[in-house]
């Protein structure tokens, strides 16, 4: 198959790049942290198109987001909203008049409705049904990570392990996550796009650890295997609200994740500089 990632380089994205071609498998890449004229917010862009007719499945992953410290500061935004609406308007047009199949990447957060980031996720899941296109929702996919102002908890909390011995937390560190390590996510991701022609495209496919966990048990896990010092936060979780909405097990006659969170942290942990 030729597969065409957009938002190649994306938390998500890198990881899935890597994956496909260790797999053998042709990519395209599109991200315009590549190039300017990868930006997915022009209108009619002729690179996407050109992608689009050598390409046999997209892996709509593009967006602008990043970890809990990025949406608290940016969701809010014009730029930020405006920025997503015209990275799908665009992007759902050119597929939709290419005629390729697609996945879209969603997000937990789209049933947050006071969540600018999650609404806009949710407009996407409409269209995506509506265009009889394959819906994933993530679930705190984790993995190494480039990007520090777009990074996410659990690299964050590695770095500063590592680095200053000093895990400092932003929240009071009871708020609960299922948490999916990268590589399982590129396999679930992998196994839709081979099998996509028998999915059933009305239905949800969550790609989750299906475990719960909070923001602390990490913290305290890395303090374990590298003796730092943990300090907590009064703050409440804001970006999340501590939402604990149980994911749909559908995707598990398909797929099941197979990296613990303890393995996948030490994984990380151990690629960290």
């Amino acid at each position: 198959m030729t597969h065409l990632v957009l938002g190649s380089a994306g938390q998500i994205g890198s990881h899935l790049v890597e994956y496909l071609k260790r797999q053998g498998e042709k990519v395209y890449e599109m991200d315009i942290l590549n190039n300017e004229w990868e930006d997915l917010r022009i209108q009619d862009n002729m690179i996407l198109d050109e992608y689009l007719v050598e390409c046999d499945i997209v892996y709509f992953l593009a967006f602008d987001v990043g970890g809990a410290k990025y949406l608290e500061k940016y969701q809010d935004t014009s730029e930020f909203i405006l920025n997503n609406m015209k990275i799908m308007s665009n992007t759902f047009d050119s597929i939709w008049q290419s005629g390729k199949p697609f996945i879209f990447a969603s997000s937990q957060m789209a049933e947050m409705s006071y969540s600018s980031y999650g609404m806009l996720k949710a407009l996407g899941e409409k269209i995506t049904k509506d265009r009889k296109g394959v819906l994933v929702k993530f679930w705190n996919v984790y993995g190494k990570e480039h990007d520090e102002e777009k990074s996410h908890v659990i690299t964050d909390f590695i770095k500063m392990a590592k680095n200053d011995g000093v895990i400092k937390m932003r929240t009071d560190g009871t708020e609960s996550r299922q948490f999916l390590y990268a590589e399982d996510a590129c396999e679930a991701l992998f196994h839709l796009a081979k099998h996509w022609s028998k999915l059933p495209k009305d239905k949800e496919y969550h790609v989750s650890s299906f475990e719960w966990n909070t923001i602390r048990e990490i913290a305290d896990f890395l303090d374990v295997i590298s003796s730092c010092k943990v300090i907590s936060s009064t703050r409440k979780d804001e970006t999340q609200r501590n939402a604990m909405n149980e994911p749909n097990r559908f995707i598990l006659k398909y797929w099941k994740p197979k990296t613990s969170l303890k393995d996948g942290i030490m994984k990380l942990y151990n690629l960290e500089d």
